[in-house]
């Protein structure tokens, strides 16, 4: 089953040139590496800083934009991690191994397969 990773950290400690947060950056690389050779891997997405955001709403057939993010919060949305796992309890644990997880934290859900019926609300 597939699950999406939501990676969310303070930029201000991620990159603060710190021995952790250096450590942690420099992790990333070898760690993608390893996931993808183990087969969990589907894809990653990296995202820019939340100022390069432009928020796009449409209602009423009308189109509207904002520069920036819909939400001013002290952790941005980093980057999005797609990955394969036999079930949540091995997602969560492929989530925590993440270094990303050592600056912030990862939001874990599993991915909709629109093929089949809608969750219940």
């Amino acid at each position: 089953m597939q699950y999406h990773c939501l990676v969310y950290f303070d930029p201000k400690l991620a990159f603060n040139g710190s021995p952790e947060s250096n450590a942690v950056m420099a992790d990333i690389g070898p760690h993608t590496a390893e996931l993808k050779a183990s087969g969990h891997l589907i894809s990653h997405f990296p995202l820019n800083m939340p100022s390069e955001a432009i928020t796009v709403t449409t209602r009423d057939g009308k189109m509207s934009t904002t520069d920036g993010p819909f939400i001013e919060t002290r952790e941005m949305l980093g980057g999005l991690v797609v990955i394969e796992a036999r079930d949540l309890n091995e997602a969560l644990r492929i989530a925590g191994d993440m270094p990303h997880a050592r600056l912030g934290h990862i939001e874990v859900r599993p991915a909709i397969d629109f093929t089949k019926p809608r969750p219940k609300l």
